[in-house]
């Protein structure tokens, strides 16, 4: 790779590293090696020079006062905050013992790795420690925080597509926002859904919180919580029987149309009402309006999928747009994760054949379980290492991960850019770069423009990329392998299949000097990939009764390595259904008499996950930790808008602001997750309320699937 200049000025190209679907494309000027504004690059079609407040005061991250910038060991107790500075080859050597004599007395899977998306890129991101760790013989760590029961679900109905261009909305006649607050999580979206209002269309929100989104539609429905999918059969059922279906465009390219008329049957819009809150006749008026407002397109968010039906919810909307024909012009459709449309390599950055067969699964939504002796087999675990990633934060069963980091007979390694909620129990802490400082190339998951990060600006202190940190700890594990051999520019060369029709006209060379391109693909006034089916399907056609269900074959390879929760043989119901949440007023009265309010805990405005939520900046625009509750919940606790409330099941409690808000249904609460243990009240946050139950699909979580009480603090 070529160093950056360290005299004179120049703009260096860039893209956003944090796991959001705009992947902004980001112009970095440096000035004599110092990097002196990082802005968005208006040239780019989609992210048209917008950085959103997560990152547009990035050099406020890369140049904190409280970088880690070199290597640190532990001094004081585990959680003190307290370390020494010491060498890189003095960690890697203390690391490199540590895995060696664990390895020997326990076995190498009472080692585990621990990481998800801090950051996004092909080379830096979710796979870059895989090889190591199958080479070792570790615990295979399993990541499906996010977007892993959807995926499976969208597969399973109609293929790995990368479904509408988000650039197409345009032409959208009826877009329908689904669990999904696009102003906050999907901000370049909006300009093409406002230009779509412009040209007539009209915009709906299913949400049960009115968020920024939500208000700025032409109607907004709220939901209870995890009731979604009752809706989206009911639709169904709607459309069935008042005619509304495109019967050419179901008979030419679906399957199990007669199976799903029979299983909608009985999902009336009466039906659905009392599961969902929503009135039956707007359940009909939506279901009819959607119909017939050709192009329609539904936009889901990841919130779909984390209750106990997430996946059967997900399974639904997927069908919703080929009864309807909508798929027919740009435009229609659904929009899930573009991302299915990029040639990654995943295996060159996987390998999962270094993998030995039968190697131990463990979750990481299970982590705390683990660590505390909730292991279902093998030795017990003796290592962690931590990379991309802030468990106590973003796992649940909060009491138990910081119980499980307590234990003195845990090695904990941490590389990180700061001393987080988690890197504080770490034994050894390595430091990280930002995205200033590393070579990265990107896909997306919410357009459809390939992007290339040069490295702007030196490595500050002795901090290093992800790459070079598994290089460096493979040679000093004896590694020899190829694989832990190549340079960041090898692997930027095997990031895609360079041949794919989608990748005709890029190349690394022209990336580099453009920055970004547009996949080989139609324009967006011309993308329609399913006007005539093409669904890539077992059978080419939009499944409504899934011909994968049968032999419950469901591996995601980008979110999963190693497990499957619907082993091959193990059939489940082929046809989309209603699974009402677990934690619920209707489904268990018992515990909501305890406990009456549905927590819901949505992404941060001014945080990625807990990514940016200890920079000052970022702080002073999310605020504290607050609780929105309905004025009606309120009154009926005593409680006022400014007041410190107790946040509490039986997994946990935490501590918050309460805030009195007409946004929310009566028995829902809200509370943005993200913020840190160490900035809240009590040295607890949301983590420590929610489930570690699975989800219908995919194994996905379900933080929707939480109920609580409330009472002044």
């Amino acid at each position: 790779m070529t160093a950056p200049a360290t005299t004179g000025s120049a703009v260096v190209r860039g893209a956003c590293p944090h796991d959001c679907p705009d992947t902004c494309a980001m112009l970095v000027t440096v000035k004599d090696g110092k990097a002196i504004e990082v802005a968005g690059d208006r040239e780019h079609p989609f992210t048209r020079g917008g950085l959103c407040v997560k990152v547009d005061n990035y050099l406020d991250r890369v140049y904190s006062p409280d970088r880690v910038l070199y290597p640190l060991r532990r001094t004081g107790p585990k959680g003190s905050g307290q370390f020494e500075r010491i060498t890189w080859d003095e960690a890697l050597d203390e690391i490199a013992e540590k895995f060696r004599a664990i390895s020997a007395e326990y076995g190498p899977e009472a080692i585990m790795p621990c990481s998800y998306l801090g950051t996004q890129g092909i080379l830096n991101g979710l796979n870059v420690g895989d090889p190591f760790f199958a080479k070792l013989g570790a615990t295979v760590s399993e990541r499906t925080y996010c977007d892993s029961g959807a995926c499976t679900a969208y597969m399973m109905t109609i293929g790995d597509s990368a479904g509408v261009d988000p650039e197409s909305f345009v032409h959208s006649k009826f877009i329908l926002i689904w669990a999904c607050n696009v102003m906050s999580t999907n901000l370049h979206l909006w300009p093409h859904i406002a230009e779509a209002r412009k040209r007539g269309a009209k915009v709906v929100v299913v949400d049960p919180v009115r968020t920024r989104t939500a208000k700025a539609a032409d109607w907004h429905i709220p939901i209870r919580p995890g009731t979604d999918g009752a809706l989206a059969m009911a639709m169904m059922h709607v459309i069935i029987n008042e005619g509304l279906t495109d019967d050419d465009y179901v008979a030419r390219y679906t399957v199990g149309y007669d199976e799903l008329v029979d299983r909608v049957a009985e999902c009336t819009p009466e039906w659905a009402a009392a599961e969902t809150g929503v009135p039956a006749e707007d359940i009909r008026r939506l279901a009819r309006e959607y119909a017939t407002s050709q192009p329609s397109v539904i936009r889901i968010g990841v919130a779909v999928e984390r209750h106990a039906g997430g996946g059967q919810t997900v399974r639904a909307l997927s069908c919703l747009p080929a009864l309807v024909g909508a798929w027919r012009k740009p435009g229609g459709g659904i929009l899930q994760l573009p991302l299915w449309a990029f040639p990654v390599n995943w295996g060159a950055f996987m390998h999962p054949e270094m993998l030995t067969p039968g190697t131990r699964v463990v979750n990481q939504y299970l982590l705390g379980e683990a660590l505390t002796g909730g292991l279902e087999s093998g030795p017990p675990l003796k290592a962690l290492m931590v990379y991309n990633s802030n468990p106590v934060v973003v796992c649940p069963d909060q009491d138990k991960m910081i119980q499980g980091l307590s234990r003195e007979d845990l090695f904990t390694v941490v590389s990180e850019q700061f001393m987080t909620d988690t890197a504080e129990f770490a034994d050894i802490v390595l430091p990280a770069t930002t995205q200033l400082e590393q070579e990265d190339i990107m896909f997306s998951w919410g357009h459809m423009y390939v992007s290339y990060n040069h490295r702007s600006i030196e490595p500050l202190g002795e901090a290093v990329p992800n790459t070079e940190l598994f290089r460096r700890l493979a040679a000093r594990m004896g590694f020899t392998d190829d694989v832990f051999r190549r340079s960041d520019e090898d692997m930027v060369a095997e990031a895609f299949d360079w041949s794919a029709p989608a990748m005709r006209g890029i190349t690394v060379q022209s990336l580099k000097e453009k920055g970004w391109q547009r996949l080989n693909l139609p324009s967006a006034d011309e993308y329609a990939p399913h006007a005539e089916g093409n669904f890539p399907t077992a059978s080419g056609k939009v499944e409504f009764k899934s011909s994968a269900a049968a032999g419950g074959n469901f591996v995601v390879p980008l979110f999963r390595q190693g497990s499957n929760d619907h082993q091959p043989g193990n059939p489940i119901d082929p046809l989309p259904h209603y699974i009402p949440p677990r934690e619920s007023i209707r489904a268990n009265p018992e515990l909501a008499a305890k406990y009456p309010l549905n927590l819901l805990t949505p992404k941060s405005h001014a945080y990625i996950n807990s990514s940016s939520a200890n920079l000052p900046m970022h702080r002073k625009v999310q605020g504290e930790q607050t609780i929105l509750i309905s004025a009606e919940d309120a009154e009926e606790r005593g409680i006022t808008t400014g007041q410190y409330v107790r946040v509490f099941n039986d997994r946990g409690e935490f501590v918050a602001r309460a805030k009195v808000d007409a946004s929310v249904l009566t028995g829902v609460a809200v509370s943005p997750m993200g913020g840190w243990r160490k900035h809240a009240k009590t040295l607890s946050t949301i983590a420590s309320v929610t489930p570690t139950i699975f989800a219908d699909l995919g194994n996905a979580p379900t933080f929707s699937d939480t109920l609580i009480q409330i009472e002044g603090a």
